[in-house]
């Protein structure tokens, strides 16, 4: 559940950052799966941290 929390919320970061950048649609699109991604990968991380500290 937070893995799939932390690529909304990494992807909604990616798009909005293109936007402020001034980026096309293309460009959000390609920040938006980006930072999905990275931050899918943190969200991982954080899950089996909690699932082994407990």
């Amino acid at each position: 559940m937070i893995v799939i929390a932390f690529l909304l919320i990494g992807a909604a970061y990616g798009w909005f950052r293109a936007g402020k950048l001034g980026g096309t649609r293309a460009d959000r699109v390609q920040y938006a799966a980006g930072f999905g991604l990275a931050f899918t990968v943190i969200g991982l991380i954080l899950a089996l941290v909690i699932t082994r500290s407990f």
